[in-house]
């Protein structure tokens, strides 16, 4: 197998238009299987950065920007974009046929996990497998809510409905999105505090300051409905492998356990010690595991 470590640096970042917005990805390696890399909330291609240069040792590899995010455009929800994970299947699908040009694997995180097998159900056809990395589980979804404590129930509801009110909404996201701030939610996110870095905390801010990002962010935090994974995993047409981090705070690996019930669900990988986003916390532990499904399923198509 390829070395597991980062073997040299990604490339400049390039751009796509998509129904008329500019899209920005990154692309790397020249042979193999094509691989789509999508993050997720809050975060960029940038977020895959310890993980593209070695999948590109044996891969084509994409890593993209949703609309809304990283260095993508941010238009003003509703007009014409609506933030839902329909939308964001529709991108990644498109991706694959106008960028990438053949089917591919896709490789999420946490809301880009729902986006990516979004993708798989409504374009099979783009989609070859899809390796799930501590999906999120959507528990402040209106059909999680009954089953939340009765003050997270009346809570939640509210806290949105605050943040739908501009000036509240603005105000709260200005006070979230300073680099302070963004440390101690990533020291609560990743497990391994060294992993939390300078880098990583530029790398989350510099879209902060886009025209629109605000929007957005209140836009996603507003959104209760759409899919869950297990309805997605219920109807997913393609294989799947699920990696979680041990100690997700956010997304408890108990729960996380229960999506390898699905048929569609080839593998349950636990990373441990890992938190919220194991392939930027420990890449050396998440990169062979990526580079050993995706060899499988590549070799077992041709096959």
């Amino acid at each position: 197998m390829a070395s597991s470590s980062a073997p040299t640096l990604v490339a400049a970042p390039q751009t796509w238009i998509w129904q008329g917005f500019p899209i920005c990805y990154q692309a790397q390696g020249q042979t193999g299987a094509a691989v789509v890399l999508v993050h997720g909330f809050g975060a960029s291609w940038g977020h895959w950065r310890k993980n593209i240069p070695v999948l590109a040792q044996q891969f084509r590899v994409y890593a993209i920007d949703l609309i809304g995010f990283g260095a993508s455009a941010k238009p003003t929800p509703g007009q014409p974009v609506s933030y839902t994970f329909e939308t964001w299947g529709q991108q990644i699908a498109d991706f694959c046929r106008e960028v990438v040009g053949t089917p591919a694997f896709l490789v999420g995180n946490s809301v880009g996990c729902i986006a990516a097998m979004q993708a798989a159900v409504d374009h099979p056809e783009m989609v070859r497998g899809v390796a799930l990395i501590n999906c999120s589980l959507r528990l402040l979804h209106d059909r999680h809510r009954a089953e939340l404590p009765w003050y997270r129930r009346l809570g939640a509801p509210l806290l949105q409905a605050l943040l739908g009110i501009p000036a509240i909404g603005h105000t709260f996201f200005r006070l979230l999105a300073n680099p302070k701030t963004v440390r101690k939610i990533l020291l609560k996110a990743y497990a391994r505090a060294d992993a939390v870095t300078d880098e990583l905390v530029d790398l989350l801010m510099a879209p902060a300051t886009d025209p629109g990002a605000a929007d957005v962010f209140l836009a996603f935090t507003r959104y209760s409905q759409g899919p869950l994974p297990e309805d997605l995993l219920a109807v997913l047409p393609c294989p799947a492998v699920i990696l979680w981090g041990t100690e997700d705070p956010w997304e408890p690996f108990a729960l996380g356990q229960k999506l390898a019930d699905f048929a569609a669900v080839q593998q349950f990988i636990p990373i441990e010690g890992a938190g919220h986003c194991p392939q930027d916390e420990a890449p050396e532990l998440v990169n062979p595991l990526l580079q050993a499904w995706l060899l499988q399923q590549s070799q077992a198509a041709s096959g």
